[in-house]
């Protein structure tokens, strides 16, 4: 068959999907269509076939977003791909017409809500009507945790198939078990991800700091691109002494493996990856209690849960952590390992993905 896939930028096509890339190109032609970015040249050479596309991520210029969608429906005339495979809000949305529009046959994958539907107003109502083009003939529409699927469900967004996946699972070979630090040293606290409000780098800011006052022997370690204006805030906080700061990283295991303990307190998450790569490392989290983190872990036993959007929160689930035995903070990495084997193995999602695939050659040769 003929794949192509619709993505908004390599790192996640990559990170999180590269396993099932291998899996299609094993007996597949595979297209890509996304911006290009450092992990492009690494996808060629796996195989894939390249199609550059440039657009924003969070433009919302009506010329250019048509231009998008003629981009997608001369790209599929010209592949004549046998099914299309799309991820993220733009790619689904304006992929998913275009497919529409040429009755190619397409599965969509819901990565998460985004602000602009989290949050109500014009925009929402705007993003939910064009969610409904997009698609409205999905193959099958794929969702990363309950919550969002109850969502489009209730705004008749879906009136298709639909699946809830295991996030994009972990890779539990890439991401083994790893020795957890030794209990002399002091206590790392790792955040991994874009540095921005919308994944609680406020609040992980303000925790730091008090925490760092009251614990000296703890360290908080940042590691991702810096988003918007937080360039001066974390440069600060690095000057004052609470704050580590390694910028994006293109390989986080070193410091998840010299970490105790992972934090996310996002906002809104589809399935966090940061989680599942943590945990499937032994590492303890400490995460908001909302879908998209809350399935990742279990409270108490792999880690500890605390409230969006409240620094006070955190505040406490990290004393918490700080004054656990030491076993016990190796125990909860333990048992975070044994969760995401049983319920997140990135191998599951691969097999639900070609098993619609091949439903979609079968039904095609009928």
């Amino acid at each position: 068959m003929r794949v192509l896939i619709l993505a908004n930028n390599d790192v996640g096509l990559y990170k999180f999907r590269k396993e099932l890339l291998e899996a299609l190109l094993s007996e597949n032609e595979v297209h890509i269509s996304l911006p290009y970015g450092e992990f492009v040249d690494d996808m060629i050479e796996m195989g894939c076939i390249y199609h550059n596309i440039e657009f924003d991520r969070h433009g919302t210029n009506p010329i250019k977003e048509l231009g998008q969608i003629s981009y997608y429906k001369k790209l599929i005339k010209e592949i004549a791909p046998d099914v299309v495979l799309t991820y993220t809000i733009k790619p689904n949305v304006y992929g998913g017409m275009a497919c529409t529009a040429l009755k190619v046959p397409y599965l969509c994958n819901i990565t998460g809500l985004g602000i602009t539907i989290e949050n109500k107003g014009i925009m929402q109502k705007l993003s939910l009507a064009l969610y409904r083009l997009g698609l409205r003939k999905a193959h099958k529409v794929f969702f990363q945790n309950q919550r969002n699927l109850e969502f489009m469900l209730n705004h008749k967004v879906v009136n298709g198939e639909y699946h809830v996946l295991p996030g994009s699972g972990v890779n539990l070979q890439n991401f083994s078990l790893v020795e957890y630090p030794p209990e002399n040293e002091n206590i790392n606290f790792l955040f991994i991800g874009r540095v921005m409000k919308d994944k609680g780098v406020d609040e992980f800011l303000s925790m730091a700091k008090q925490i760092k006052a009251l614990y000296p022997n703890t360290n908080f370690d940042i590691v991702g691109m810096i988003d918007g204006d937080y360039e001066q805030v974390i440069s600060s906080a690095v000057d004052d002494g609470y704050i580590n700061y390694h910028g994006q990283q293109s390989d986080v295991k070193p410091f998840i493996k010299k970490s105790h303990c992972v934090v996310l307190p996002s906002y809104h998450e589809g399935m966090a990856n940061v989680l599942l790569e943590a945990a499937a490392s032994g590492r303890p989290v400490i995460a908001t209690d909302i879908a998209g983190c809350r399935e990742t872990f279990d409270d108490g036993v792999t880690g500890y849960d605390c409230k969006a959007r409240s620094a006070e929160s955190l505040i406490d689930a990290v004393e918490r952590f700080i004054k656990l035995p030491y076993g016990q903070k190796a125990q909860m990495g333990k048992n975070g390992r044994k969760k995401v084997e049983q319920q997140f193995d990135r191998q599951i999602v691969i097999d639900i993905y070609l098993k619609e695939i091949n439903n979609i050659k079968e039904r095609e040769l009928k």
